[in-house]
């Protein structure tokens, strides 16, 4: 996907052909010792196999009319923190329709679980309100009903008004800091933004300056923080904002929507990319990318076809 993920305010459960993995490998869980089966509370559909943390569950159909409310069942208690906003979780996860018997997305057979941020965006709302308060190394069942997950529009092999059942094992959790936090970088280039070095978590001031556009991509510290240097392959969590050179027009902002934003590097334009790796987390970065760095000819939403984009970046975590 060449996009920034936070430029399209969807559902981001990452419900793709290509993200769902291969779900032939349904049989293949945990072995069969291991494997047993076990009737949820609550009325939820009940885990068939791989019910122990860690197993790639298999779930019955839903029984009966579904719940209209969110419902959550702790199938086993962790023993970690309880997470919080703010913190950031990495869950692994199988999601099924009510009515369903085969999973339509899992994390499982990817080896990789998912970034959520908790009181942020970047997920439906049934995730964000199942998973706060949890405790780290828990496994939940989940039941969200339509109006919390995908609604009336559905999403992919998701019907409208569908209602979700997800299995989360809450594998890792952690505090994301508010802002970058490092030594400040002298911005002495007359032909380049401004950008301010608050460190209280609120958007810092950016002033284009009225001068021909740079024709290559700039990448320059604005704050230089002494985390470890980000990688190619790094999911990261950002606090950022876009404006357009030409206007200074706003175009995307993660600080409006309350909240960081979690992405595979590999995922956005090829100007975050290059941008950004190699920068060390804890940075606040000045991105000034080029048409051809970022949406080129086309364009994308509010962004005008052949437009040099300016972004803040403060890169909050980097797993």
């Amino acid at each position: 996907m060449r996009r920034l993920a936070g430029l399209l305010v969807v559902p981001l459960l990452l419900l793709s052909a290509a993200a769902c993995g291969d779900e032939k490998k349904d049989d293949n869980n945990a072995s069969d010792s291991a494997s047993s089966a076990s009737t949820s509370k609550d009325g939820l559909p009940a885990i068939t196999k791989g019910a122990k943390f860690g197993e790639k569950p298999t779930l019955a159909k839903g029984e009966g009319k579904p719940p209209k409310e969110l419902k959550v069942s702790v199938i086993s208690p962790g023993k970690g923190a309880a997470l919080k906003k703010g913190d950031q979780a990495q869950v692994n996860y199988l999601g099924q329709l009510w009515d369903g018997d085969k999973p339509f997305d899992n994390s499982f057979d990817r080896g990789q679980p998912f970034d959520v941020n908790i009181g942020g965006g970047g997920v439906i709302e049934g995730w964000q309100k199942a998973l706060d308060g949890q405790k780290i190394g828990s496994r939940l069942e989940v039941s969200i009903p339509p109006e919390l997950g995908y609604g009336a529009q559905g999403q992919g092999e998701i019907p409208p008004n569908a209602t979700l059942v997800f299995v989360m094992d809450i594998v890792k959790g952690q505090t994301i800091p508010v802002a970058a936090k490092g030594t400040e970088v002298a911005q002495d280039d007359i032909d380049l933004p401004k950008v301010g070095t608050n460190t209280d978590g609120k958007a810092p001031s950016l002033t284009v300056p009225k001068k021909d556009a740079p024709t290559k991509l700039v990448s320059n510290y604005v704050i230089e923080g002494s985390g470890a240097a980000v990688k190619a392959t790094n999911t990261l969590t950002v606090q950022y904002q876009g404006v357009l050179w030409k206007d200074g027009k706003e175009f995307d902002s993660s600080y409006k929507r309350g909240a960081p934003a979690s992405f595979p590097l590999a995922q956005v334009i090829p100007g975050w990319q290059k941008g950004l790796e190699g920068k060390k987390v804890g940075s606040r970065v000045l991105l000034v990318v080029p048409p051809k760095e970022g949406y080129g000819d086309q364009g994308n939403a509010q962004i005008p076809a052949k437009s040099t984009l300016v972004f803040t970046v403060d890169i909050l975590a980097a797993n």
